[in-house]
């Protein structure tokens, strides 16, 4: 396969802090959303909750030793809000920015370049308790977060994301229910994909006015492309509403394009935009972070819940442990559209990865040959598109650790590394050992 990248080509992993840290009552850390949801009966699959998860939070200097032997250039990590103000506004925490300033050293002197993530989904529960994504006050409440944090980090860290995926947030966690809050509601679902976004422009702004260095900042997306099931035109039309749900709701406010019309009309809801927002929105960043792990084939429902059309699998293809399909020329579709279509000058891919039922042989090694498989696919799907002009900058694998895995809890393993969460041993699967070849040719070439 052809992995043949530009010289400068960054080779990550990206991890979040509630799948990895564990250590949910440790040094003045407050309740997030997920403590929360965690404890909804049936919410979380197995009952599983993140309470010890990977245990990061005290094992970071051993994940930090994988990370130097897989030969890492980047390392993508999140900071938990609620370690850092728990309240979600107010006081700050010494010690959980602390945590977060010494992981930071640490990866430096590694020479891993830190690719900071201000929010991946654990809002404070103080929080939610005063309205959540869906009340304008938690855009605010973020951009304060993102200020002091900038103001720490921002004498060593140039990159930073955000928001991670502000589709889960929304949609998911407000609209189907299935990820924290738990809202089943178009309004509320509404009001908290315009609040996030949002928070993102503050976002921008706060980061620039605090860090001393210059900042690259960028907004992390999950994307699909979207194909109808058929040729009849009820499902040619639903697959314009996916597209719009799932893609252009985010691409297009956040590049100066407003909110999608045809979008407005379907939820029936106006997104509560007052004054400056959408410039806010659309400030200029430094790259468009994209996340990718399927396409999707949808037809029509009717039945809803909005945007009244569902994914329907497709006849034949291979599956990852979460039954989606494996379609890697689907990235390389989505960096093309973000360059084509949107005009990005940079972009990272800021997550790609796969669940598979690895089990460990007998001597402990974990021989997953479907994650490697998949891992090249994607690999030779970016070099194709950079190839073909596209501006991709680099790659992060999702995950470096086997996590807790959000609703799905600790069942399903994306990790480049097996961890055993009875024992805390953790073991570089034969994908983590690829991905450290791959880096190593790429290195010897350049």
């Amino acid at each position: 396969m052809n992995f043949s990248l530009p010289p400068d080509f960054l080779w990550g992993a990206a991890t979040a802090a509630y799948q990895i840290e564990g250590a949910v009552n440790a040094d003045g850390r407050g309740r997030s959303i997920w403590d929360d949801f965690c404890l909804v009966p049936g919410a979380i699959d197995n009952d599983d909750n993140a309470d010890t998860a990977c245990d990061s939070y005290r094992r970071w200097p051993e994940d930090l030793e994988i990370m130097k032997r897989m030969g890492l250039d980047a390392h993508r990590f999140s900071i938990a809000w609620p370690r850092v103000i728990p309240g979600g506004r107010g006081p700050v925490n010494a010690a959980g920015l602390d945590h977060y300033d010494r992981f930071t050293d640490a990866l430096l002197e590694a020479g891993i370049r830190p690719f900071v993530t201000l929010f991946h989904w654990d809002l404070p529960s103080a929080q939610q308790d005063r309205g959540g994504w869906p009340a304008r006050d938690t855009a605010y409440a973020y951009a304060e977060y993102a200020a002091v944090v900038a103001a720490r980090l921002g004498d060593r860290v140039r990159d930073w994301n955000t928001i991670n995926e502000p589709l889960c947030s929304g949609w998911i966690g407000h609209l189907e229910g299935r990820f924290a809050p738990g809202a089943k509601d178009i309004k509320e679902a509404v009001h908290a994909s315009h609040h996030l976004l949002l928070a993102h422009g503050l976002g921008v702004q706060a980061i620039n006015a605090n860090a001393k260095l210059p900042a690259n900042i960028g907004l992390v997306v999950n994307l699909s492309g979207i194909e109808p099931a058929t040729g009849s035109d009820e499902d040619i039309a639903a697959a314009a509403r996916m597209d719009g749900h799932v893609n252009r709701w985010w691409l297009d406010p956040t590049n100066g394009r407003g909110y999608p019309a045809d979008m407005i009309d379907v939820y029936e809801v106006e997104p509560p935009v007052l004054g400056d927002d959408l410039e806010v929105i659309s400030a200029p960043v430094g790259y468009h972070g994209l996340n990718y792990y399927f396409r999707q084939i949808v037809e029509n429902d009717p039945t809803g819940p909005e945007p009244y059309a569902r994914q329907v699998p497709v006849e034949g293809a291979a599956t990852t442990a979460m039954g989606w399909e494996i379609h890697g020329q689907g990235l390389a579709d989505l960096i093309h559209r973000l360059t084509d279509d949107y005009g990005a000058q940079a972009i990272y891919i800021t997550e790609s990865g796969a669940a598979f039922d690895d089990k460990p042989a007998e001597d402990g090694s974990i021989d997953d040959v479907d994650r490697t498989a998949y891992l090249e696919e994607h690999l030779s799907a970016v070099a194709r598109a950079v190839e073909n002009g596209a501006p991709v900058k680099g790659y992060f694998a999702w995950s470096l650790l086997d996590n807790f895995e959000w609703a799905n809890g600790l069942e399903k393993r994306f990790g480049l590394v097996r961890v055993d969460y009875d024992t805390q041993v953790r073991t570089i699967k034969a994908s983590g050992h690829r991905y450290a070849e791959i880096i190593a040719e790429h290195r010897r070439r350049r």
